[in-house]
């Protein structure tokens, strides 16, 4: 089902939102668009070292808004397993806690961990829309943002002991 000229507008606003959100804290690395070209899923990336990105993506025909951490390495991917097992935590709980910290109630979060087209690890949280249009509302825009902060509380440390941090 094509998008309307109205989504494709929301949807815009939506990721121009996160990414001023994001343009002046220095944690956050330069942020890049990389959407399948189905448009089924549009992310916006944010470069924290050569293998490691936090993500916010909207995924229009679902429609659901998904946050996470990824990285193309499968060691660093193992490390954050054994750092959340470490923890004494559930994926969920371990989530959840750095959702806290970054303000957000949501103690036990669902957290999916993947393996994407075989090339990503991924640890993201899900947040469905009841339509697209929600994506304009403040609640929405801040949860998002409020959940992104999380992954990073959760997954910067992953992040910041690679070999190399990349602007």
């Amino acid at each position: 089902m094509p998008l309307s000229e109205q989504d494709r507008s929301r949807i815009e606003s939506f990721r121009n939102f996160i990414e001023e959100s994001t343009a002046r804290d220095d944690r956050y690395g330069t942020a890049s668009r990389v959407d399948r070209e189905d448009g089924s899923t549009l992310a916006t990336r944010f470069q924290g070292s050569k293998s490691c990105w936090l993500e916010v993506a909207i995924r229009p025909l679902i429609p659901q808004i998904r946050v996470g951490f990824l990285t193309n390495d499968r060691w660093k991917s193992e490390e954050c397993e054994q750092t959340i097992e470490d923890s004494g935590d559930t994926m969920n709980e371990f989530v959840g806690s750095a959702f806290e910290d970054a303000g957000l109630e949501w103690p036990e979060p669902p957290v999916e961990h993947y393996r994407e087209g075989g090339e990503f690890f991924y640890f993201a949280t899900p947040l469905k829309l009841d339509e697209l249009a929600d994506l304009g509302t403040q609640e929405v825009r801040d949860k998002a943002v409020l959940m992104l902060e999380g992954y990073l509380i959760a997954f910067g440390p992953a992040i910041t002991v690679d070999d190399e941090s990349v602007d």
